[in-house]
């Protein structure tokens, strides 16, 4: 399991959590096990954990625990398959949302600039969308769009004419081919450049901002008041979505208000934002970026216009 990926800021979120020894809880991004290992330890014998992992290479991680139920598909569908599994309402859910390091460093997926590789970057390998059909059919608008907001890349318009025009001539199947192509208009420095270019298709790739978005609508009806959700996030565009989630009940962040007037508060803030400490980033580089959010469901039900004039 470490060697497959090293759990990030995994005493925070066991506390977090608070667990309950007879509770049920689900880890919405098993990867390597790590955070699920965790869990099962503090869990009694009467305690349920459910683990969500889209990736094939995940389930090998699983261990042989009565207590542990592994779903082999993506956490926007957690409320299908806990219905399935005979689950309304769970006491506590933990998604940590970055890459794993052996998806990273596995070669043959695609999700690393540092190897020459087909351009995959897929979660879910059984889909038909890939970071090489992504730059060879987008058209230059949607290109810049995906590198702008998903990347940050402060050239995105550039790039994005750049990938279409070369892509007349030839091409782009591979990290290599993709390098080669977009040398000229690298600004800044190269690996964080990179970066950002390969964490834009790797989003879109896998429409990670879409599925956060189902989960954590669906999180937010399946939490007990008093349940905990705990999320790990790397970067600022899921950051800020889970963020405005926790305060409002809705990633734009926009307060809703009843028909009294009340304002919707769906959690109670536990955990605003905390960073790694320096010596768990001088042990696992990977966990500079790692933001941790944690909120506690509130009993507040929100109530639409509609229901309020119908007492009337």
């Amino acid at each position: 399991m470490m060697a497959y990926h090293q759990p990030v800021m995994a005493r925070e979120c066991m506390d977090g959590l608070a667990i309950q020894q007879g509770g049920t809880y689900v880890d919405a991004t098993f990867g390597g096990g790590g955070h699920s290992k965790r869990i099962l330890e503090h869990l009694g014998e009467k305690g349920r954990l459910i683990a969500f992992d889209q990736d094939e290479d995940a389930a090998e991680n699983a261990p042989e625990d009565p207590r542990l139920t592994f779903v082999p598909h993506n956490f926007r569908f957690l409320k299908r398959f806990l219905k399935l599994y005979g689950t309304k309402e769970v006491d506590g859910i933990l998604a940590d949302l970055g890459v794993s390091s052996h998806q990273l460093d596995e070669a043959v997926r695609g999700f690393s600039y540092r190897f020459d590789a087909d351009l995959d970057m897929r979660m879910n390998q059984q889909q038909e969308q890939t970071a090489a059909r992504i730059v060879n059919t987008y058209s230059e608008e949607a290109l810049q769009r995906l590198f702008s907001e998903y990347g940050e890349v402060r050239n995105a318009k550039t790039l994005a004419r750049r990938l279409v025009e070369e892509r007349q001539n030839r091409s782009v199947q591979t990290i290599g081919n993709l390098l080669s192509v977009i040398d000229p208009v690298i600004r800044g420095k190269r690996e964080r450049y990179l970066a950002q270019l390969f964490q834009a298709l790797r989003i879109e790739v896998n429409d990670e901002m879409g599925a956060l978005a189902d989960f954590l609508e669906q999180s937010m009806e399946l939490l007990k008041p008093g349940g905990r959700l705990v999320v790990l996030a790397y970067h600022s565009i899921e950051d800020r979505m889970v963020k405005n989630f926790l305060k409002t009940g809705n990633v734009q962040g926009k307060p809703r208000r009843d028909f009294y007037g009340n304002i919707f508060r769906p959690f109670r803030l536990i955990v605003k934002g905390e960073k790694p400490t320096p010596e768990e980033v001088a042990e696992n580089p990977r966990a500079r970026s790692a933001r941790l959010r944690v909120g506690e469901r509130t009993e507040s039900d929100f109530k639409e216009e509609e229901e309020g004039l119908n007492m009337y």
